[in-house]
């Protein structure tokens, strides 16, 4: 069959998009921002559905969701969930991890929940981080498929459905198969996961901190040189290079003369800052506020941060937070270059001198996540914790047992929530998940435009007059594939409000029931496993646990395998075709 220009149009975005996010910087909330509106305006979707799209009801249940998980994450559930999860035995103290880890993960942030566990698994002494942290990672992806709001994705195709008139969702639809993929997952985790490097010992090269100090022009190191300054032979520390009048000077020669302004980059322990603060007209990035006097805190920078991708300087970091970056380490990468204009990356841990505005700041915890050093102060009265337990476990009971939505449920208890102090204004300001509501809206509208052009349908029927002879069988699994690879390629909500309508028409071409291809979908955009930055807990441990690339695929491929076998096997057999 012949497409239309229009058909023609909306497979033109579709691969621009996926061009876009594959092969450029720009931020994917500005890629899906710019798609929806070109859409609306060359007349593919009517430029009223935007704003209809954006209130989608499961898309504001979403929203919802996040900021109540929000107010959860105040609470300290999870870190004194944390401290009973470690003994002796390796085997124990994973299952342990994980089983909480699932649980958590059904009915909470995944982000927040990874956050805190790996936080203490950071401190614990009694086994190798890197033992455990990628397992946590892929508990929490586990997790998530077990129930509606475990995922954002599975919101996302509840939000297609609901679009299209089709019937919606249920909080224990995904269960059934969740808890067989969670079970298996953690038994095959129990075997390799043992197997992961032993990067116990990590060598300055490897994993280290890279500080920032600037000299002076009255420092009386200026005019002698490198090795004359005691600048050789550092406990903990060595000068990595120095950048001068703009140019990189590196390796730093011993005979090297130091001149006023040079900015020296040093490597390797953080705790040995003392050995740096005895050097006079020697001030470190962090030095001119004077926050060095307060405690440290190790922080990871939250990859759905809107600092990301910018530097210290353009955020204007110390004022914002009341805060100085004392240090920073990625990945094991060695970082190059001054402190303040090195670009921030997801996964970031940075060292932070702390003033008191940032102690008493609740809006550093939709930047930041404490993994070590001292914490934030929990503000929560226990009346506080009490009503936001029972409010929450209120709202998924009314839904389970009434029919009472969860979006109506959410609203009420977010509303109890305010009015109880618990959250206030500034809270809901600055956790209000605007990037991915951005997403998820362009995603919906690209995928309307699929429905309303009629390109979906085309694309189903040819497929199913393909598939015809093979089956619906193949074309389910087909379905399926093609969702785990659209994730790896762009985010996994995209994903689903993708493939979703293609789905969606393929079960209608074939004239069976859709929830097997619908759960194809679900189940296959949440598989991301083997990718590093398929995922955004994926990239927060690969710093904290130094992991490589191969780790996650030397774990991911078998995760991966384990998954989609049971993912193949079991919907046709919970939802008949």
């Amino acid at each position: 069959m012949e497409l239309t220009l229009a058909q023609w149009a909306v497979i033109a975005c579709a691969n621009g998009l996926v061009a876009a996010l594959v092969l450029t910087k720009i931020r994917p909330e500005l890629l899906f921002a710019g798609l929806a509106l070109l859409l609306a305006a060359s007349g593919l979707i009517e430029p009223q559905r935007l704003p209809e799209l954006a209130s989608n009801t499961a898309v504001i249940t979403l929203i919802l969701l996040l900021l109540v998980s929000a107010a959860l994450e105040k609470t300290g559930l999870l870190a004194r969930l944390g401290q009973h999860l470690f003994r002796p035995s390796y085997g124990q103290t994973l299952m342990r991890i994980g089983t909480s880890t699932v649980i958590s993960s059904a009915f909470l942030n995944n982000t927040a929940v990874v956050a805190t566990i790996a936080g203490v698994i950071n401190r614990q002494v009694d086994h190798l981080p890197a033992r455990l942290l990628l397992p946590l990672s892929y508990a929490a992806i586990l997790g998530g498929t077990l129930t509606l709001i475990g995922t954002s994705t599975h919101l996302v195709v509840n939000s297609v459905l609901m679009e299209q008139g089709r019937p919606t969702l249920a909080l224990l639809d995904f269960f059934p198969i969740g808890i067989a993929v969670a079970v298996a997952g953690l038994g095959l985790l129990l075997v390799i996961a043992r197997y992961l490097p032993d990067r116990s010992v990590v060598t300055e090269q490897e994993q280290p901190y890279f500080i920032d100090a600037q000299l002076l022009a009255t420092s009386p190191m200026v005019g002698r040189t490198v090795q004359q300054n005691g600048l050789r032979a550092l406990n903990g520390l060595y000068l990595a290079e120095i950048v001068r009048a703009g140019k990189l000077v590196a390796p730093v020669a011993p005979d090297l003369v130091m001149q006023a302004g040079d900015k020296l980059v040093f490597c390797g322990e953080v705790d040995q800052l003392g050995e740096l603060e005895r050097f006079e007209g020697l001030e470190l990035f962090a030095g001119s506020n004077g926050l060095l006097s307060d405690n440290l805190h190790e922080v990871l920078l939250s990859p759905t941060s809107n600092i990301v991708g910018k530097t210290l300087k353009q955020v204007d970091f110390r004022s914002r937070f009341d805060a100085a970056v004392v240090a920073m380490r990625r990945r094991g990468e060695r970082l190059s270059g001054k402190l303040g204009g090195i670009e921030l990356q997801g996964g970031d841990i940075l060292v932070l001198a702390v003033g008191k505005r940032y102690v008493a700041e609740r809006r550093v915890n939709r930047h930041f996540y404490h993994v070590g050093g001292t914490q934030l102060p929990r503000p929560l009265m226990p009346m506080q914790e009490w009503l936001l337990y029972a409010g929450f476990g209120a709202a998924l009971i009314a839904n389970l047992s009434f029919g009472v939505s969860l979006f109506l449920g959410l609203a009420l208890l977010l509303l109890a929530l305010v009015a109880a102090g618990v959250l206030n204004s500034n809270d809901i300001r600055q956790r209000f998940p605007f990037e991915l509501w951005v997403i998820i809206t362009g995603a919906l509208a690209l995928a309307e435009a699929f429905q309303s052009t009629g390109l979906a349908q085309v694309v189903a029927n040819s497929l199913q007059a393909e598939l015809s002879d093979a089956g619906v069988l193949t074309a389910f699994a087909g379905i399926y594939l093609l969702a785990l690879v659209t994730t790896e390629l762009m985010t996994n909500n995209a994903a689903a409000a993708l493939v979703l309508p293609l789905a969606l028409g393929l079960a209608d071409a074939f004239g069976v029931s859709a929830m097997p291809f619908i759960m194809a979908v679900a189940y296959g955009a949440s598989a991301s496993f083997i990718s590093p930055f398929s995922y955004q807990t994926h990239l927060m441990v690969m710093n904290l646990g130094n992991y490589r690339k191969r780790d996650y695929v030397q774990i991911g491929v078998p995760m991966s395998l384990l998954y989609s076998a049971i993912v193949l096997m079991l919907v046709p057999k919970v939802f008949p075709f």
